[in-house]
């Protein structure tokens, strides 16, 4: 999925993911790509649990 983000030509990205590790991973792709972080945050969805959801906003 992230191989094809560049042929939409979208300005922004909101990257939600329940896997931390794939995430960084291909937010370092994006980053190459020319994309920029520019906010991260954590979501406790789950409560009482150890699962936590990540929300990235990438902008071009």
């Amino acid at each position: 999925m992230v191989k094809s983000l560049p042929k939409f030509g979208s300005r922004r990205i909101v990257y939600v993911s329940c896997n931390p590790t794939t995430q960084a991973r291909d937010i370092i792709q994006l980053i190459h790509w020319g994309w920029k972080l520019q906010s991260m945050t954590l979501v406790d969805m789950f409560p009482h649990t150890p699962h936590i959801e990540t929300v990235a906003l990438l902008t071009k």
